[in-house]
C-alpha cells in the first residue's frame, strides 16, 4: 500500500467520479480504477459502492479517515523539519465559513509577517472537523459548533444577530420585533449548513413556525445589498452592520437569546501547529474583535 495511492484514493472519495478524479491527478483513467481496485483488493473489501454512480460506502468511509490522517501526519512531519532546518515558518492554512469576518485580522497578520504564507478554505464546519482530523488545515473559525473530539477552542466573538430590512419597511421603525413579527416576512439568506441558516431556522423551530424564504445564497455578503433593493429581509451579525454602514437598510433587533452569533477558533490538541499557524492564532485571539 503505498503513499500514493491513498492519495489517489483520497481524491476519488472526494469526487465520487473517477474520470473527474484521473482529470485532477492528471493521469489515465483506467490507470486510476487499477489503483483502486488494487487497493481494495489488499484490503479485501470494496470501498465505493458502483450501482449507478460511484458512491464512497461505509468501508471507504471509514478507510478514508485513516488514510487521511496517515497523509497529514507526514506533511506535518514534513513542515516540522522544515522549521528546524530553518527554512523559514512556512504556511499557515486557515478554514472558516467566511473570510468577510477576517478582513481586518488577516491584514494585520501579512502587514506583521509578510514571508508567511496564507492559504484560505472555505467550507462548512462539518467539513472542518475532517480536515482538521487529517491535519489538513491548521485552524479554523466556525460559527456552529464543530462534530469532533481532541480539539482546543478559544471563543473569538459573541454578538448579536439582527434582522435587516429595506428602509421603508413596516417594521423599519421599531426598536425590537419577536420571532412573530417576522413570521410572514421573505427572508434572504444562506443556504443549508451555514450560521446564518442555522440561526434562522433555530429562531422559528423554537416557536414551531417555518421561515418564508424566497433567496438562497452562497454569497452571505451579498445579502445585505438583496435585502437594499426591498426583495425582502434577514439576519446580520452586528460585525457585518459595522461594515454596512453605507447601505441602506434598517436594523433591528431580535427579541430573543437565540439570535446570536459566537465566533469561535479550534485546532487539533494533540497535532504537530507549526510556528505559523501559532502565529496567526495570536492574531486572531488578541484582535480587537
Amino acid at each position: 500500500m503505498d503513499l500514493n495511492s491513498l492519495a489517489q484514493f483520497l481524491v476519488v472519495a472526494r469526487l465520487e467520479h473517477l474520470s473527474r478524479a484521473a482529470e485532477e491527478l492528471r493521469v489515465a483513467q483506467p490507470s486510476l480504477s487499477r489503483t483502486i481496485a488494487r487497493l481494495e483488493d489488499e484490503l479485501g473489501t470494496p470501498l465505493f459502492d458502483r450501482a449507478g454512480r460511484l458512491r464512497l460506502n461505509d468501508a471507504g468511509k471509514l478507510f478514508r479517515g485513516y488514510a487521511e490522517r496517515c497523509l497529514g501526519e507526514l506533511d506535518a512531519g514534513r513542515r516540522a523539519v522544515a522549521e528546524a532546518t530553518g527554512q523559514g515558518l512556512g504556511t499557515v492554512r486557515l478554514a472558516s465559513e467566511t473570510f468577510l469576518t477576517l478582513t481586518g485580522p488577516l491584514a494585520a497578520f501579512k502587514r506583521a509577517h509578510p514571508s508567511v504564507e496564507v492559504e484560505l478554505h472555505q467550507m462548512r464546519a462539518a467539513e472542518m472537523a475532517r480536515r482538521l482530523n487529517s491535519q489538513d488545515i491548521d485552524l479554523c473559525v466556525a460559527s456552529q459548533p464543530i462534530p469532533l473530539t481532541g480539539l482546543d477552542s478559544v471563543q473569538l466573538l459573541d454578538e448579536a444577530v439582527w434582522v435587516a430590512t429595506p428602509p421603508d419597511h413596516p417594521l423599519a421603525g421599531r426598536a425590537s420585533v419577536s420571532v412573530g413579527d417576522l413570521a410572514d416576512l421573505p427572508f434572504i439568506t444562506s443556504r443549508t449548513g451555514h450560521w446564518q441558516r442555522r440561526v434562522l431556522d433555530r429562531l422559528f423551530a423554537g416557536r414551531d413556525l417555518a421561515p418564508k424564504i424566497i433567496c438562497e445564497t452562497d454569497e452571505p455578503g451579498a445579502i445585505v445589498e438583496l435585502i437594499s433593493t426591498g426583495l425582502g429581509v434577514g439576519l446580520i451579525p452586528t460585525i457585518a452592520r459595522r461594515a454596512a454602514t453605507t447601505m441602506p437598510v434598517a436594523w433591528i433587533a431580535v427579541d430573543s437569546p437565540e439570535s446570536r452569533r459566537v465566533l469561535t477558533l479550534h485546532w487539533g490538541a494533540g497535532a504537530y501547529l507549526p510556528a505559523a499557524a501559532q502565529l496567526m492564532r495570536t492574531t486572531l485571539t488578541n484582535w480587537s474583535w
